[in-house]
């Protein structure tokens, strides 16, 4: 059940996991406290592993709510990238245990919302909750492609998190398609899905 709040809130979404081959698309909100700011937000993808762990973890200790959610590989297949991607930030912003009241997107497509909401290209070098968002996502989707190498270890996902680096792609030649995926992007697409 979300709780009423008296002060404006906004929400940053951003998602992470767009451009790999495998793996689901995770979205993350969150709605920063302005009594507790935290220093060195910044996009994700220009923060070092270490200071996006470090700053997980304030997040999540100072936010006035953080959710995640995902849109899985049969989802992305189905659906494709771009809608699956509005969809998991859709089921992150509705798992939020506060409603805000404006919800503000990392990029130029913005799904829809019970509230206002805006799309900002870059978002996620503008807008500190939109960087927190974007934090959140990414720690989650590279712990998860993680826990994912350990089941597929023949692909190397804890080097490359599923994104189509020549090793990666060497891989699904020797070794075929697994069922983490995605069957409808380039490379993945005319290899024969292995048993």
């Amino acid at each position: 059940m979300q709780e009423a709040c008296s002060s404006y809130l906004i929400a940053g979404v951003d998602e992470a996991g767009r451009g790999p081959l495998a793996g689901p698309v995770i979205a993350a909100a969150v709605i920063l406290d302005p009594a507790h700011p935290i220093a060195g937000l910044a996009d994700s993808k220009k923060l070092t592993e270490k200071r996006r762990e470090k700053l997980f973890i304030e997040i999540r200790q100072h936010a006035l709510a953080w959710s995640v959610a995902r849109a899985t590989v049969a989802e992305i297949d189905e659906i494709n990238i771009l809608q699956a991607s509005l969809l998991a930030m859709q089921r992150a912003v509705s798992q939020l245990k506060i409603a805000p009241h404006k919800v503000l997107v990392d990029g130029n497509h913005c799904p829809l919302f019970p509230c206002a909401a805006e799309a900002i290209i870059k978002g996620d070098q503008t807008e500190p909750a939109i960087s927190a968002a974007s934090i959140v996502a990414k720690v989650l989707r590279d712990r998860l492609m993680q826990m994912l190498d350990k089941r597929y270890p023949q692909y190397g996902f804890s080097g490359h998190k599923g994104y189509p680096t020549a090793a990666h792609v060497a891989a699904l030649q020797e070794h075929g398609v697994s069922r983490v995926h995605r069957l409808t992007f380039g490379p993945v697409r005319d290899i024969k899905k292995a048993p």
